[in-house]
C-alpha cells in the first residue's frame, strides 16, 4: 500500500483489489491464530481505483481480514474506504465491543477531513456494524448521513450499482455450514496448550506409576474435541436444542457411547466399569466446553445470552470433569 498527500497534513493510502499471497497467507494465518490479534492495517482513508468528490465512501473495520474482505469485493470500482481503528477486531465484534462505535467514526473522519474529498455526505457502513454506531448522532457532529450496506461484502457493488438499495437476500444472515466451519481452526489451536498440559500429566502419571493411561485415553480426549470444536459449529443447526453447551453436550455423549462401543462394551469390556463411567462424565463436558466457546463467533445468539449460558453451564461442566476424575483416579488405585 502507498501513502499519498493529496492534501496538507492529510494522508491518503491507496490499495487495490487484488490480493497478493502474501495477502492470502496472512489470512490462512489468522484463521489459525498465528500473529491474529496483531492483523491488522493502519486506520485512516484509502482510496482504490481512482475515486472523485462523488465516489461512495465505503466504512470497515482495521481488522485486516474485513479490510481485504472488503476490497476484494470492489475491482472496477472507483471508491474512498474509511478505515476505523478497531484495535484489530472484526466489524461484527468490533461494534458489540464499541471500538466500531459512534465515537470512532465521527473522530475518523475529524482526522481524515473527509469533507475535504467528497462532495456528497453518504457513508456506507457494513449493516453488522449498526450496533455500535447511532446515525442520528455522526449526522448530527459531522454532516455525514450513515446508510447501512448488504451484510455479505460480495454483495456491496450490487447494492452501490443499485442506488444503493439492498434487497432481501443482502440483509440476511445466513452464516452457513462453511461460516462456521472455517472459525473452527482458531478454537482447535486455543486447545493446543492445554491438551499438551493435559498430556504431559498424564505421562508423568504413567512413569511415576501411578496410572495406566494409554492410547484409548489419548484418542477418547482427541475426539471430545474435535466433537466439541468442529462437528458441534458443523451441525449447528440440526443438533436438537438452543444452548451451545447442549449441543456440544450430546455430541460428545454421542462419541463416548462409541468409545465405550469400540472397547468392548457392554460384553467384553477393556477397561472397568468406573472407567467407563468417568468417560461418560468427562468427553461430553470437554465437548460441551468446547461448543460454548463458539458462541461468541456465531449469529445464533447475543452478548447477554452468551453470559447467561456460562452461567448456567459452566458449574455443572466443572463438577462433572472434577467427579469424573476422582473416577479414573480411584480406578488406577483399585486396578494396582
Amino acid at each position: 500500500m502507498i501513502s499519498i498527500n493529496l492534501n496538507r497534513n492529510i494522508e491518503i493510502f491507496e490499495t487495490t483489489a487484488q490480493l497478493t499471497l502474501q495477502d492470502i497467507f496472512g489470512s490462512w494465518k489468522a484463521r489459525w491464530g498465528i500473529n491474529r490479534m496483531n492483523y491488522k492495517v493502519g486506520p485512516g482513508l484509502y482510496r482504490i481505483g481512482k475515486p472523485d468528490s462523488y465516489s461512495p465512501v465505503l466504512v470497515t473495520a482495521n481488522y485486516k481480514m474485513s479490510f481485504d474482505g472488503l476490497r476484494k469485493e470492489l475491482s472496477g470500482l472507483d471508491a474512498w474506504i474509511l478505515v476505523l481503528d478497531t484495535k484489530g477486531i472484526n466489524v461484527w465484534c468490533a461494534a458489540g465491543k464499541g471500538t466500531f462505535g459512534t465515537r470512532e467514526l465521527i473522530d475518523r473522519l475529524s482526522i481524515v477531513q473527509l469533507e475535504k474529498q467528497v462532495t456528497h455526505r453518504t457513508l456506507i457502513l457494513p449493516q453488522l456494524s449498526a450496533p455500535g454506531v447511532s446515525a442520528h448522532e455522526v449526522l448530527k457532529s459531522s454532516g455525514f448521513n450513515v446508510q447501512y450496506g448488504p451484510v455479505r461484502a460480495e454483495d456491496i457493488k450490487k447494492y452501490i450499482e443499485s442506488g444503493m438499495k439492498a434487497n432481501a437476500e443482502m440483509r440476511t444472515v445466513k452464516f452457513s455450514a462453511y461460516d462456521r466451519l472455517v472459525l473452527t481452526p482458531i478454537e482447535l489451536v486455543s486447545t493446543v496448550k492445554i491438551s499438551l498440559m493435559i498430556f504431559g500429566v498424564l505421562f508423568l502419571s504413567n512413569l511415576i506409576g501411578f496410572g495406566t493411561f494409554g492410547i484409548v485415553d489419548v484418542y477418547a480426549y482427541i475426539g471430545a474435541i474435535i466433537f466439541g470444536c468442529v462437528l458441534t459449529p458443523l451441525l449447528l443447526p440440526w443438533i436438537p436444542g438452543k444452548a451451545f453447551a447442549w449441543k456440544g453436550w450430546l455430541l460428545g455423549f454421542i462419541w463416548v457411547v462409541i468409545v465405550n462401543l469400540l472397547n468392548g462394551w457392554p460384553y467384553t469390556p477393556h477397561y472397568s466399569f468406573i472407567k467407563a463411567f468417568a468417560y461418560f462424565l468427562i468427553l461430553p463436558s470437554v465437548s460441551a466446553f468446547l461448543a460454548m466457546n463458539f458462541t461468541g463467533s456465531s449469529t445464533y445468539t447475543s452478548f447477554s445470552g452468551v453470559l447467561k449460558e456460562m452461567k448456567l453451564a459452566i458449574p455443572p461442566i466443572m463438577i462433572s470433569v472434577f467427579l469424573g476424575i476422582v473416577l479414573v483416579l480411584v480406578d488406577n488405585f483399585l486396578c494396582k
